[in-house]
C-alpha cells in the first residue's frame, strides 16, 4: 500500500462515527444474507430415525417422518412436530417464520403487537414484522448496491468520453444531459413501473436510466483538466491508445472524487426503492419492502408498531451510510489534518 492510501485508511479510522458506522451497516447486511437461516418456517436441521435431514436445502414429503401424505412437509404442524420429536429432534431457527408465513391457529391472527412469539408484532395479513424486516432489509440493500455500481460504471464511463474528447461530442452530450435530467425522475418511474410488472431486475433497469447521470459531471471536470496534462500529452504523442489513456492515467485522478459520492448514491437509491414500494410501484406484492412496511403503518394507525419499525429501520440505515460516506470524504480530503 502506498503513502497516500495508507493515510487516506488512517484519515477514515480516525473518524470514530465513520468507523462505529461502518462496523454496524456491515454486521447488520452480513447477517441479513444469511435470512434464511435467522428467519424460516422450515427447520435449519432434523433428525429423525438416525439420519439427517435439511428442510432448507431440499423438500421431504410428509411420509419420510411417518406422516400420511405424500405432499411437502409443513414443520409447524403439530402432529408433524410430534411424529419427529418421537424419533429424533428439530434445530429451529431463532425466528420460526418466513417472510411471507401466514400465521394461523393463534386466535387473532392480524395486527398482533410486540410479543415472545413476535419481538415486533405482526402485519395486517398476519405476517412476522422482524422476519419481513429482515428480508426486506436485504433486499434494499441489495439493490441500492447493485444500482450504485451499474450507475457508477457508465456515469463514469459517459463523464470520460464527454470529458477527454470534449469539443462537438462534449457539447452533444451536455445537452442532452440537460434534458435528459430536466425530466420528473420520480413520475416517469411511477409510469414505466404501471406499463411493466414490477420485479427486482425490471426494477433495477428502470431505475438504471436516470440515477447514472450523478458522478458525470463530477468525472468530465476531471477529465476536461487531467487531458491537458503534460504526461497525457506525452503519452498522446507516442501513439498510446485513448482508451489507454484515459483509464490508465486520467480514470484513477477522477476516481478519488467519484468514491466520497458512492455511499451517498447508495442512499439514494435505497430510498428511491423505498418510496417506489410505498406508492405501490416497487417490488411485486407480497415481497418485504421497507416502504410496504410503512404503507401498512400508514393504513394501520391502531399498530403504531408497523409505523415506528419502518421509520426507525430506514432512518437507522441511511443515517449509518451518511456518516461512512462523510468518513469517506474526510479520508479523500488531503486538506484533513490528522488528530
Amino acid at each position: 500500500m502506498n503513502p497516500m492510501n495508507r493515510r487516506r485508511l488512517a484519515a477514515f479510522r480516525s473518524s470514530k462515527r465513520g468507523m462505529i458506522s461502518l462496523a454496524i451497516f456491515g454486521t447488520l447486511f452480513f447477517l441479513s444474507l444469511f435470512a434464511e437461516l435467522l428467519a424460516n418456517n422450515k427447520p435449519i436441521l432434523i433428525r429423525y430415525d438416525g439420519g439427517f435431514y435439511s428442510p432448507l436445502l431440499k423438500d421431504y414429503p410428509e411420509t419420510t417422518f411417518g406422516g400420511d401424505f405424500p405432499t411437502n412437509t409443513v414443520y409447524s404442524d403439530p402432529e408433524v412436530k410430534k411424529l419427529i420429536e418421537e424419533k429424533g429432534w428439530i434445530l429451529w431457527p431463532p425466528i420460526p417464520y418466513s417472510y411471507d408465513t401466514v400465521l394461523k391457529g393463534e386466535g387473532r391472527t392480524t395486527l398482533q403487537p410486540p410479543s415472545r412469539q413476535h419481538w415486533l408484532g405482526t402485519d395486517d395479513s398476519g405476517r412476522d414484522v422482524l422476519a419481513r424486516l429482515i428480508y426486506g432489509f436485504r433486499i434494499s440493500v441489495l439493490f441500492g448496491l447493485a444500482l450504485t455500481v451499474a450507475s457508477t460504471v457508465i456515469g463514469i464511463a459517459a463523464g470520460a468520453v464527454q470529458g477527454y474528447f470534449g469539443g462537438a461530442v462534449d457539447l452533444l452530450m451536455q445537452r442532452f444531459l440537460e434534458i435528459w435530467s430536466s425530466m420528473p425522475t420520480l413520475y416517469l418511474l411511477i409510469i414505466l413501473a404501471s406499463f411493466i410488472q414490477p420485479g427486482f431486475w425490471v426494477l433495477l433497469g428502470i431505475m438504471l436510466l436516470f440515477s447514472w447521470m450523478a458522478l458525470v459531471g463530477l468525472v468530465r471536470a476531471e477529465f476536461l483538466r487531467g487531458r491537458n496534462f503534460d504526461y497525457v500529452r506525452a503519452a498522446r504523442a507516442l501513439g498510446m491508445m485513448d482508451v489507454r489513456i484515459m483509464f490508465r492515467h486520467i480514470l484513477p485522478n477522477a476516481m478519488t472524487a467519484s468514491l466520497t459520492f458512492l455511499p451517498f448514491i447508495l442512499a439514494g437509491s435505497v430510498t428511491t426503492l423505498t418510496s417506489l414500494d410505498f406508492l405501490g410501484f416497487g417490488l411485486p406484492v407480497g415481497s418485504p419492502s421497507l416502504g410496504e412496511l410503512l404503507l401498512q403503518g400508514k393504513n394501520n394507525l391502531t399498530a403504531p408498531w408497523l409505523a415506528f419499525t419502518g421509520f426507525f429501520v430506514i432512518a437507522l440505515m441511511l443515517s449509518l451510510l451518511v456518516f461512512i460516506g462523510e468518513a469517506v470524504r474526510d479520508a479523500f480530503n488531503p486538506r484533513k489534518v490528522l488528530a
